[in-house]
């Protein structure tokens, strides 16, 4: 029987960036935005918010774009300062790139095994699917899915009772499988 385990997010990611005020590395983002048109050009920007000082930092969305060109449907969802759009948002790799900021997403994230009684069975089928594109280590997974200590799993990797066919060291943000041999 296969299990299904779904890494969701929690909350929005902190984003990592430098605060020109006091030097700290984290921004708090809570799905604000600014629009700002001049004549028939539009600027958008994500708001955020040092997690020290409070200092505001904007991250650019759009830059000088006739506001003919942006979808009516887009612009709602800005003006309405949608949370789900600031999440669609900070997941994708231009804006990242273009603000130069990095995710942090320490405890923004939870594990759904479904709650299923699986350890005394022999061979264990589990697949794992990403709901955003969160880095995480498997070993960490497969530690908070079976309440196993970490030792323990990697010990198991070694001796071959866990296997995948990606690679079980690093970090993965989409979705995999694995087989725990018991």
């Amino acid at each position: 029987m296969l299990n299904n385990w779904v890494v969701m997010p929690t909350c929005l990611p902190l984003v990592r960036r430098r605060c020109h005020s006091c030097a700290s590395e984290r921004f708090r983002t809570s799905g604000k935005f600014r629009v700002n048109a001049n004549h028939k050009l539009i600027d958008a920007w994500l708001l955020a918010l040092c997690a020290l000082c409070g200092q505001t930092t904007k991250l650019t969305v759009l830059e000088r774009m006739n506001v003919r060109s942006v979808r009516p449907e887009l612009l709602d969802r800005l003006h309405g300062n949608d949370p789900g759009l600031a999440a669609e948002l900070l997941q994708d790799p231009f804006i990242r790139r273009r603000n130069h900021i990095a995710l942090d997403w320490d405890g923004a994230w939870r594990l759904d095994t479904g709650r299923s009684d699986h350890l005394d069975r022999e061979l264990i089928d589990v697949s794992v699917r990403f709901a955003a594109r969160i880095p995480v280590r498997p070993v960490r997974l497969i530690t908070e899915g079976f309440g196993l200590s970490r030792a323990e799993v990697e010990r198991l990797i070694t001796e071959g009772n866990v296997v995948s066919a990606v690679r079980l060291s690093g970090k993965l943000s989409g979705d995999f499988a694995f087989m725990l041999k018991r």
